[in-house]
């Protein structure tokens, strides 16, 4: 089992949470897709009791089933939790190392937004090379993240 820790982009809520495998999975549900506002949710299981909340995130239920930890302050989507279970999700990108992680399956494939499933295809282009991002940041005096 490995520690590992996470949060919101502002910072507002940090996790630490016992890892123990670095299977994830994308979950192509429409719940998913309206919460995050992306065409799916990178995630993984874990047991509740594994997380520990260094603030507690703020809860939206998100069905009468279920719902879901988030930053009220910035917005950041943090995982999803049926009401009566002892295990949630929490979301890849929220940690601070998500690249340990590896996509395992795709969840609620029937909502898949297929032209946006493989884009390993697609060209690249590095932040450093898109001067309407790169120009804002160094005009704030900050780096490029």
């Amino acid at each position: 089992m490995t520690s590992m820790t996470g949060g919101c982009a502002c910072g507002r809520v940090r996790f630490e949470a016992e890892v123990d495998s670095d299977e994830a999975y994308l979950c192509h549900c429409r719940m998913c897709q309206r919460a995050s506002g992306s065409v799916s949710l990178a995630m993984i299981g874990i047991a509740r009791d594994a997380v520990r909340w260094g603030r507690e995130p703020d809860w939206y239920a998100s069905s009468p089933i279920a719902r879901r930890p988030f930053c009220a302050s910035c917005g950041t989507s943090l995982g999803f939790a049926f009401n009566d279970s002892d295990q949630m999700d929490l979301t890849v990108a929220a940690f601070d190392e998500p690249a340990r992680f590896r996509p395992i399956a795709n969840y609620c494939s029937d909502s898949i937004n297929r032209a946006f499933l493989d884009a390993s295809r697609l060209p690249e282009k590095p932040v450093g090379e898109i001067d309407s991002v790169t120009s804002r940041w160094a005009s704030a005096g900050l780096p490029t993240p």
